[in-house]
């Protein structure tokens, strides 16, 4: 069979139809994931043991294990408690949506705390006793000095982060969801021609990491605009 580059043409408008799917999975769990990180942050940051070990146990062990066995965890193995099934809770686990909205959250918001930790640890320590001599509360100096600076650390680490979790999003092709990757897989299945095809999906995916990229850049061009000579 030789190799069709018509095909890969034809074949990016129909792969871009699970953009919208693809998006979606990437804000909401960006957005549910951003506010687990950060409260694990303050947690570990915060000098108490029964806030800063939890926090420790969860970054440890959702970096540990790869997004997929954790995906498939909480799509297929929370339905094998009868607790999960009678609970509230049901109605939203057996749907692959918020299945993978969920595993995508945890997971981001273990990555996000350890940015959020290091930009927090990397404000330097002198700005902290110019923020107490000035007769600031700790809450105070957090928001006016900690923060600040902590969120213009972060931002290069945080980009790499929404990069990788739009790439991860393709996961959610393994449980019967038709997102970018998913309508590539069918129409692979359809053309038996898996080169084109996945050739297309990585030009949809590359197409959307670039705008993400520029944005992002856009972001840290003005929130490091006291740098710029």
């Amino acid at each position: 069979m030789s190799f069709d580059v018509s095909l890969i043409f034809d074949s990016v408008p129909r792969i871009a139809l699970g953009t919208g799917l693809t998006l979606q999975l990437l804000l909401l769990s960006l957005a549910i994931g951003t506010a687990i990180g950060v409260a694990a942050a303050l947690m570990r940051v915060s000098g108490n043991p029964l806030l800063a070990w939890p926090s420790f146990a969860y970054t440890y062990v959702i970096r540990g294990t790869p997004m997929l066995v954790q995906l498939f965890l909480i799509y297929y193995g929370v339905s094998q408690f009868e607790a999960v099934r009678a609970s509230a809770l049901w109605p939203i686990l057996r749907e692959p949506y918020w299945c993978a909205v969920v595993a995508f959250s945890i997971n981001c918001g273990a990555y996000t705390a350890e940015i959020v930790r290091g930009g927090i640890q990397g404000v330097d320590k002198g700005l902290h006793e110019a923020g107490r001599a000035l007769g600031l509360s700790p809450a105070r100096r957090f928001v006016h000095v900690t923060a600040p600076i902590a969120i213009r650390l972060s931002l290069p680490a945080y980009s790499n982060e929404i990069i990788s979790l739009l790439k991860g999003t393709a996961l959610v092709s393994m449980i019967t969801m038709s997102d970018i990757t998913g309508v590539a897989r069918d129409i692979v299945a359809r053309t038996f021609a898996p080169y084109e095809i996945f050739i297309a999906a990585a030009i949809v995916y590359v197409s959307i990491a670039w705008l993400i990229q520029i944005g992002l850049r856009r972001v840290e061009w003005r929130a490091n605009r006291y740098l710029r000579k």
